[in-house]
C-alpha cells in the first residue's frame, strides 16, 4: 500500500497536467480584443494528443494537435480592426469565445497608481463614470497572484470587461483614460491587459533570469522557494497582527467607556482643529485616539448621506449617534462613506472617529474634503473637534508582504501573457523603489528589453515618471524621489522606441495617489500616438540641449522643438543653480527664445543647474501646449561649453 501511495505521488508531481476538455487560454475568452494586423498565436488546452480545429466565424483557419502535456497552439492569420467575431476550437469538446474584436492591445503594469480604479477618481470625474459607454474599450484585469516556482502559462481566472457603466468603476483609471484618448483619436478598438499590484517593487516584475545578477535579491528570494516558508511567515504575521490588535482593543479606554455614545461627556477633552495632526504624535504615535464633533440637521434626511472625511492616517472606525457605520483599515483610500439615512436625526447629531495608528504621524490629512451631506447641500466637518488619546502601545512590526518578493508577480501575472500580441506597454511604478534609487535604470532597461524579447516584439515602452509628492521644501534639496525620476528618464533614453511621461505638475503633496489620472492618460496617449502610430504630435515638454555660462548667468538651452516656451511662475519656477561649492540656491528665470537665463544673488559664478529636483518641486517650465519640462541636473563641465565675456 505504501508503494502504491508513493507511485501516485510521483505521478502527481512529475507527470504533465491532464485537461478534461478543450479550452482557450484565458486571454482568448468572451469579449477579448486581439491585436489587429498581425499573426496571432492562439493557445489553449485539451486532452493530450487531441486533434484541434480552430474556426473564426465558422471559417476554418487551421488545425493542430494537443501535445502530451495537453497544450496546443495555432496561428490565426492577421485580421483587420473590427468585429464582433467568434472564435471556436473544436476537439473532443468545443470551446467558443464570443464578441471578439480586433484592435490595438496594450499591457499596463506597475503598482497602485496604475492599479487605482475609476471608483477612486469618481468624485473628481463623475461624468466620466456616469456616461461611460465604450463597448470597444475593454480591460482584462489580471488577478493579483504570485508564484515563485517559475513562469506560468495561463491565468487561473479573469475576464474581459468593457468600459461601460456596468464595469467602469472597477477598471484602471490611467488605463481607461489612455485607451479612451487612443480610441477617440483613431477609431480602433483598444484592449488593455492590466497586470498591476499596489506597493510592488520592480524586482517583483522581473524574471529569475534577470535577478540572478543581483546577489542580494537572490538571497531575499531563496527562502520563498522553500516548501513551507510562505505558510510559516504568513502564520507568524497573522498571529503577531492579531495579538497586537487584541492588545490595542483591550487597552482602548474609548471602547471600554463607549466614547462613541452621544451621552458620553467629552467636555474635558482637548480641542483640535481638523483636518490636522494629532499633537501628541510628535512624529510617531502607535495606539488609538478618538475625535468627536456634533452637527445639526434641520430635518430628518430623506436620503442616505455622504460622510466625507478626507484621508486619515492610518485606520479609522466611524460612529454616527453611537452606531458604527463605516471603517477603513489603512491610510491611502479616501474616506468617502455613504451612510444609511436611518442613522441620522433631526437636530444634534454626533460623529465619533476612532483612529488607529501603527506608528507615525497620525492625522486627518489637510487639503481634502470634510463634510456631511448630499450633492445639493453640505455641512462642513472641518474646524474644531474634541479629541483624546485612548491607548499607547508599541508599534506593530510590518508584515512580510510575500506578494512583493522578487520574481513572484512576473511568474504569475506577466509570463502567462507572453506571446499575446501587443501594440505596446505602459509602466507606472517607482514609489516602492524610491528609497534606494541607485541602479533602478539598469533594472528597468533590463526588464523592458526582456519583456520585448519574450514577446518577440519591439513595441513602444512608455514610463510614467514619479509625480510631485510630500511637503515642498523652502530650500533646494537632493532627494531619493528626485534621483528615482532621473533613473526613470535615463532608462527611457537608453531604450529605443521609449518615452517617459512627466507628471511633475499634476501630483498632490499630501497624497501618493493623485486623482488626476485623466491627464496622465492623455499624456501617455500623446506619446503612443507618436511612437506607435507615427503621428507628428507634441508629446513631451521642453527638452534640455545644453548649458552655458556668461558672467553671473547660467543659460539653459532647449531643443527647438520645445518652442515657444513659457514659465508658469517666474519666481517659483523650479530652477536652482550652484557655483563651485555645489550649494544650490533658487534662481530667477527669464525665457528668451529657446533659452532660459538663470541668475541668483547668492551665486556669482554659476556652474550647475537643477530643474524640478526634489520631492515636490515647482514645475515652472512648459511648452506651448502646456506639457512640462522633465526634471534634470546638469553641470557646466559636462556640457563642455562656456560663453566668454
Amino acid at each position: 500500500m505504501l508503494s502504491m501511495r508513493v507511485s501516485v505521488l510521483i505521478l502527481l508531481l512529475f507527470c504533465p497536467p491532464l485537461f478534461a476538455q478543450t479550452q482557450f487560454h484565458r486571454l482568448f475568452t468572451d469579449n477579448a480584443i486581439l491585436q489587429r494586423d498581425t499573426v496571432i498565436p492562439v493557445t489553449g488546452t485539451a486532452p493530450a494528443n487531441t486533434p484541434i480545429v480552430v474556426y473564426l466565424d465558422n471559417r476554418e483557419v487551421g488545425s493542430t494537435t494537443a501535445n502530451a502535456a495537453g497544450r496546443w497552439q495555432l496561428n490565426l492569420p492577421a485580421q483587420q480592426a473590427g468585429g464582433p467575431h467568434q472564435l471556436r476550437a473544436s476537439g473532443e469538446t468545443t470551446a467558443t469565445a464570443d464578441n471578439i474584436l480586433f484592435g490595438d492591445v496594450w499591457l499596463v503594469s506597475g503598482q497602485s497608481n496604475m492599479e487605482l480604479t475609476m471608483a477612486r477618481v469618481a468624485e473628481a470625474f463623475p461624468e466620466d463614470l456616469a456616461t461611460a459607454h465604450y463597448q470597444q474599450i475593454r480591460e482584462f484585469t489580471v488577478t493579483d497572484r504570485y508564484d515563485f516556482s517559475g513562469p506560468q502559462q495561463d491565468y487561473t481566472d479573469g475576464q474581459w470587461r468593457a468600459a461601460t457603466q456596468t464595469h467602469i468603476a472597477n477598471l484602471s483609471a490611467v488605463a481607461f483614460y489612455f485607451a479612451r484618448e487612443l480610441y477617440l483619436e483613431n477609431g480602433i478598438p483598444i484592449g488593455i491587459v492590466n497586470a498591476s499590484l499596489g506597493g510592488s517593487p520592480i524586482e517583483a516584475w522581473m524574471g529569475s533570469h534577470l535577478v540572478q545578477q543581483y546577489p542580494a535579491i537572490m538571497q531575499a528570494l531563496a527562502p520563498f522557494k522553500q516548501a513551507g516558508h510562505i505558510a510559516s511567515i504568513t502564520a507568524e504575521d497573522t498571529t503577531r497582527a492579531a495579538q497586537w490588535q487584541k492588545q490595542l482593543d483591550s487597552s482602548d479606554t474609548g471602547l471600554a467607556e463607549q466614547w462613541y455614545r452621544p451621552s458620553y461627556n467629552d467636555t474635558q477633552w482637548q480641542q483640535l482643529t481638523l483636518p490636522g495632526q494629532l499633537p501628541e504624535a510628535q512624529n510617531t504615535f502607535s495606539g488609538v485616539w478618538w475625535a468627536r464633533k456634533t452637527f445639526d440637521l434641520p430635518t430628518p434626511p430623506q436620503q442616505d448621506l455622504l460622510v466625507r472625511l478626507g484621508r486619515i492616517v492610518d485606520a479609522d472606525e466611524v460612529y454616527i449617534n453611537g452606531e458604527k457605520v463605516a471603517n477603513t483599515t489603512y491610510q491611502y483610500p479616501p474616506r468617502r462613506y455613504l451612510i444609511d439615512k436611518k442613522h441620522f436625526k433631526k437636530g444634534t447629531n454626533l460623529i465619533a472617529v476612532r483612529v488607529t495608528s501603527q506608528g507615525g504621524n497620525s492625522e486627518f490629512v489637510t487639503n481634502k474634503p470634510y463634510f456631511v451631506g448630499t450633492d445639493d447641500w453640505r455641512i462642513s466637518l472641518a474646524g474644531p473637534w474634541r479629541y483624546k488619546v485612548a491607548s499607547r502601545i508599541a508599534p506593530l512590526a510590518p508584515p512580510t508582504f510575500v506578494r512583493w518578493q522578487p520574481t513572484g508577480l512576473y511568474n504569475a501575472m506577466i509570463a502567462p501573457a507572453i506571446g499575446f500580441p501587443l501594440s505596446g506597454a505602459v509602466w507606472y511604478q517607482g514609489e516602492s523603489n524610491a528609497g534606494a534609487p541607485e541602479g533602478y535604470a539598469d533594472k528597468l532597461v533590463a526588464m523592458a528589453e526582456d519583456w520585448r524579447a519574450s514577446w518577440q516584439q519591439d513595441w513602444p515602452f512608455l514610463t510614467v515618471q514619479l509625480t510631485n509628492f510630500m511637503a515642498r521644501k523652502p530650500q533646494p534639496e537632493d532627494t531619493t524621489w528626485a534621483q528615482l525620476r532621473h533613473q526613470q528618464m535615463q532608462a527611457s533614453q537608453r531604450l529605443d522606441n521609449a518615452a517617459t511621461i512627466v507628471t511633475l505638475d499634476i501630483g498632490e503633496g499630501n497624497d501618493i495617489h493623485p486623482v488626476n489620472k485623466a491627464e496622465v492618460g492623455r499624456r501617455l496617449a500623446l506619446a503612443a500616438q507618436h511612437l506607435a502610430y507615427a503621428d507628428d504630435v507634441d508629446y513631451q515638454g521642453p527638452v534640455l540641449s545644453d548649458i552655458m555660462a556668461k558672467q553671473d548667468q547660467l543659460i539653459v538651452i532647449f531643443e527647438e522643438a520645445s518652442l515657444p516656451m513659457q514659465l508658469a511662475n517666474p519666481e517659483q519656477n523650479g530652477f536652482a543653480i550652484a557655483g563651485a561649492d555645489g550649494i544650490f540656491h533658487w534662481a530667477k528665470a527669464q525665457v528668451s527664445d529657446q533659452r532660459v537665463i538663470l541668475t541668483s544673488p547668492d551665486v556669482s559664478a554659476p556652474r550647475q543647474v537643477r530643474y524640478g529636483w526634489g520631492d515636490n518641486p515647482a514645475a515652472g517650465l512648459f511648452d506651448s501646449v502646456g506639457l512640462p519640462a522633465a526634471p534634470f541636473s546638469a553641470t557646466l563641465e559636462s556640457s563642455g561649453k562656456q560663453v566668454q565675456d
